[in-house]
């Protein structure tokens, strides 16, 4: 149901018609945001597939009046590619590609601009750390880490979520590392990232994409 909803909502945003859908939206949090961003090092919005999560970054321009950057894989399908792609631009959005998109992210940071970043897919081995979601092992990535590494943005765990015929965007306090970026510093900061992602789920089990296979690799696949 929370699928199908949010694929009705995308679809009348894409055609111009879901202007009324921004004024349902609740901001919980969005002091975290401003002062992040008036540290002018730039904001990484770290989320993951939860409630409509294009949402979020549709809703940006019309509700902070500033542009966002948004990471996704390329489909494969390139008549597909160029529709998502189409509705991703929407309302002063920009799309940063996966591959190679690490220099893009440092650009856009760089001149105190914001990324959204959905982290709760399993990656390869080589791009990320073994932890516990939901008390199964699974690889993460490590690239919010290594960014805020290089970069001295903040990294703001935010999330979406249907609430009584409205939406709820919850933006986190940025998160605090410790400095450590050895590789088991690397791992613990990408653990501590993955249980705001846990809790979301916990709260709300309908409205995250279980759909995507997030222990494979780890050999803790679904039975």
């Amino acid at each position: 149901m929370n699928l199908g909803r949010s694929l009705m909502e995308v679809c009348r945003l894409y055609h111009g018609r879901g202007e009324d859908i921004f004024a349902r939206i609740e901001v919980r949090g969005r002091e975290h945001y401003e002062a992040a961003h008036a540290r002018g090092k730039g904001v990484v919005f770290l989320t993951g597939h939860c409630g409509n999560w294009e949402l979020v970054a549709l809703s940006f321009y019309p509700l902070f009046g500033h542009d966002m950057s948004v990471v996704a894989r390329r489909q494969n399908n390139p008549y597909l590619n160029r529709m998502v792609e189409k509705m991703r631009m929407h309302y002063n959005n920009s799309v940063i590609y996966k591959q190679g998109a690490l220099k893009g992210m440092l650009s856009v940071l760089k001149k105190g601009g914001n990324i959204g970043l959905l982290a709760d897919q399993a990656v390869f081995p080589e791009e990320g750390a073994l932890i516990d979601v939901l008390g199964r092992k699974a690889w993460a990535s490590k690239a919010p880490a290594v960014i805020a590494q290089k970069s001295g943005a903040a990294i703001l765990p935010s999330f979406i979520h249907r609430e009584e015929g409205r939406f709820v965007i919850t933006i986190h306090q940025p998160h605090r590392f410790s400095g450590d970026m050895s590789e088991e510093g690397i791992r613990i900061e990408t653990q501590a990232l993955s249980r705001y992602l846990e809790e979301f789920i916990v709260a709300h089990p309908s409205q995250w994409y279980w759909l995507h296979r997030r222990w494979k690799r780890a050999g803790e696949e679904s039975q």
